[in-house]
């Protein structure tokens, strides 16, 4: 999961309570526990717990082995918002020095330039739009 800069401050004010990159993923990963997902449509997915829901939007991805990703990252030299899914792990750093920690396999790749941020996992990257108070028809979903 990858956060608007909205996002990133409604995670802040409403989950983590503090501005450091790893207490905001770890306040998110949590919350992804204990809630459960629904798919809207094809593009968008809201997770809730039945008071807040997080409303995520789905990102195209491409299926890499971890030695064509360090490859596609091999020109980069400033620091990125990493996130290794499957691993739980985000680290704001140089993408080729994070990429030196993840295990040998196939994952879905995203990266974006401009905002400089690097995603990793088994499943397809989602983009955090905001965090909210849920809705009744999410409250009441069982």
């Amino acid at each position: 999961m990858l956060l608007t800069r909205h996002a990133r401050e409604r995670l802040v004010k409403r989950l983590a309570k503090r501005r450091k990159l790893e207490r905001i993923y770890s306040e998110l990963w949590a919350f992804l526990d204990r809630s459960r997902r629904i798919d809207v449509n094809e593009r968008v997915v809201i997770f809730t717990d039945g008071r807040k829901s997080l409303v995520c939007a789905k990102l195209e991805c491409e299926r890499l082995s971890l030695e064509e990703i360090k490859e596609r990252v091999s020109g980069i030299s400033r620091a990125y918002e990493c996130v290794f899914f499957d691993g739980r792990t985000a680290r704001e750093t140089v993408p080729g020095k994070f990429l030196e920690e993840i295990p040998d396999g196939t994952y879905c790749f995203y990266l974006n330039k401009e905002k400089k941020s690097l995603y990793l996992g088994s499943e397809e990257p989602l983009l955090v739009i905001t965090i909210r108070p849920a809705k009744r028809e999410e409250r009441n979903l069982s």
